[in-house]
């Protein structure tokens, strides 16, 4: 009887024991693994940035979203054009980002290649894309891997006024294309805009260029000086009208068109626009003593860093929007300094160069956006579309 009690409080013991280590949060087997797998999926289902994801590269599931900026072909290097397959992209936090330090590298499985493939649809550069995968090395690069999910990406909220890369349509018979035949549907796009006279820039400018923190002054191209809207003529540090393409290279002067399109006229210091004059562009030469960041010498000029994708992008605007027909001048960039009254501009290679390293900013978003929609009524399609710099030249 007593082992019999013995035995029957041995069991009520052990029953208490479970119960009480159950009660202090005890799972049964089992449990542990299906706490993790929530947490996986909640992790997959809130969108990481592709900063975050760079971080985390730990072989956790996770949905990352960006937008798709290149193939990447090595562990340092990601076409922009000329795309040689469909079996992996990159992505950003930014369209137009160029460095592949910030970019996460896709590998796409064979069954989305089809349809999410760079080669098969270069169209998709730029578009914003949503990623379910594991966060893991490719091509030794941080990247996904494993990818279950591709779909198109919604505008964040905070972005819902930025301007739209192709407003209505807008670069919808360019899609698809690229070469001569890229330059020649763009140029058809932006031709026949509403042109402006000479002196109907002093105001149109001080709006573009405006200083957003000092609503009263706008921002000097190649100093960067933020001065007083109504400090412009012909003074000594007062701002004029500077033409990014040389109105002497083409001899265009100042008439309406070329002379006047405000896709590569901005604000500049007097003096410093007098030093450029009618340069073409390279890198080298003597700093500028009221420039700091500029150089040049005999035959070049080479701006800030901070607006050497600007510059770039101004000139190849120019040669895409003036293509010779009704009776305009035929605009071309090649890769010579020099150039003198041709109506040619340089250095073509070092321009591209600039692109890449100077990225599109918030700044020339902004600055396209006013003069489409109050001034000419036609962008710049290397502002909307970086990607389409290489594949034209």
């Amino acid at each position: 009887m007593k082992q019999y009690m013995r035995i029957t409080v041995v069991l009520i013991m052990a029953v208490l024991l479970t119960a009480c280590g159950q009660v202090a949060g005890n799972q049964p087997a089992g449990k542990e693994d299906v706490s993790h797998l929530q947490i996986a999926k909640r992790d997959a289902s809130t969108p990481l940035t592709v900063e975050a994801a760079l971080e985390r590269q730990d072989g956790s599931l996770a949905e990352v979203a960006g937008f798709v900026t290149g193939q990447p072909v090595s562990d340092s290097e990601v076409l922009t054009a000329g795309f040689t397959n469909d079996y992996a992209l990159a992505l950003a936090d930014e369209p137009g980002e160029a460095n592949p330090e910030k970019m996460l590298f896709v590998q796409i499985p064979s069954s989305k290649r089809l349809e999410d493939g760079l080669k098969t649809n270069p169209g998709i550069i730029g578009k914003k894309r949503v990623i379910t995968g594991k966060l893991t090395s490719y091509f030794s690069h941080p990247g996904i891997k494993g990818v279950t999910s591709i779909s198109p990406g919604e505008e964040d909220e905070g972005k819902e006024d930025e301007p739209s890369t192709d407003p209505g349509g807008y670069y919808s018979s360019a899609e698809g294309l690229s070469g001569e035949a890229l330059k020649s549907a763009l140029h058809d796009i932006i031709d026949d805009h509403r042109e402006l006279s000479y002196s109907e820039l002093w105001d149109a400018m001080a709006k573009t260029d405006e200083d957003p923190d000092h609503p009263g002054n706008v921002i000097l191209l190649y100093t960067g000086r933020s001065q007083a809207k109504e400090l412009h003529g012909g003074d000594v540090d007062a701002w004029n009208r500077e033409h990014v393409w040389a109105k002497s290279h083409g001899n265009f002067g100042t008439a309406r068109g070329p002379g006047t399109d405000l896709h590569h006229l901005r604000p500049a210091d007097v003096t410093v626009n007098s030093s450029r004059g009618n340069l073409d562009f390279d890198n080298g030469g003597s700093p500028h003593d009221e420039a700091d960041g500029n150089f040049s010498d005999e035959d070049s000029w080479e701006p800030r860093d901070e607006v050497k994708g600007d510059v770039a992008r101004m000139l190849f605007y120019m040669a895409v929007r003036y293509e010779g027909d009704a009776g305009e001048l035929d605009l071309e960039l090649n890769d010579r300094v020099n150039n003198g009254k041709a109506p040619n501009h340089g250095r073509l290679s070092v321009l591209l160069d600039w692109h890449e390293s100077d990225p599109v900013d918030d700044r020339e978003r902004r600055r396209n956006e006013i003069i489409y929609e109050e001034y000419q009524g036609n962008r710049n399609p290397f502002i909307d579309h970086p990607e389409w710099a290489d594949q034209i030249w």
